[in-house]
């Protein structure tokens, strides 16, 4: 199931274009709903998958990363788009993925009749995405950025219904709470390289 892991995050990603991109033209409530929550679904059963043969590994063979391409180079400042499947990533994948399925289905009944039905699960697709780059990530920049792509999400679902004042004072709220969390986010990378040399999280590990 490892070889196939790629599949955990690629489809929450599919989701979000389809709903994204189609889904005024699908208009087809049941299908968007049947499609965002298997792009969740599918990954859980992955998850338990990994989980299983993770657990069937010998203890000190529990760290698997998962290396997909070299992100960026820059001199001695290398980073690469990958994840570490570990005990603790893989628990919080089966608690995302699974959790996150049940608020799909749930959704479906919730948002019906809503016009922004597709828009509603292309962002819970999308968040699902983030979260999961952000505990699966092998390395502190894409930590970062699956953070500010949970912060992202966080402002349109929590400002959805933007025309109630309420919901766009709150979505504001998040928003600026999240940016100082960016702020020190910012920092500690910046002296973790500076220190260290590396933003890989499994340095830290063998350490």
């Amino acid at each position: 199931m490892i070889n196939l892991f790629y599949l955990v995050t690629l489809l929450p990603l599919a989701g979000f274009l389809i709903n994204g991109l189609f889904g005024k033209k699908i208009r087809n409530e049941k299908l968007i709903g049947i499609i965002s929550t298997l792009a969740i679904f599918i990954p859980f059963v992955i998850g338990v998958m990994t989980f299983l043969e993770l657990t069937s590994m010998p203890p000190e063979s529990r760290n698997v990363i998962i290396t997909y391409y070299n992100w960026i180079t820059a001199g001695t400042f290398s980073v690469n788009y990958s994840y570490l499947i570990d005990p603790l990533s893989i628990t919080l994948v089966l608690i995302v993925t699974g959790i996150g399925t049940l608020i799909h289905i749930y959704s479906i009944g919730y948002m019906h009749g809503d016009a922004g039905f597709a828009k509603f699960f292309a962002f819970l697709n999308l968040f699902i995405f983030s979260m999961l780059n952000l505990i699966l990530a092998d390395n502190f920049l894409l930590i970062f950025l699956g953070w500010e792509g949970v912060g992202l999400c966080s402002y349109f679902l929590i400002g959805f219904w933007y025309e109630k004042k309420f919901t766009g004072d709150a979505a504001k709220k998040a928003f600026i709470i999240n940016r100082i969390g960016d702020f020190g986010f910012m920092i500690a990378m910046f002296f973790i390289f500076n220190t260290f040399g590396t933003l890989e999280v499994s340095k830290f590990n063998d350490a």
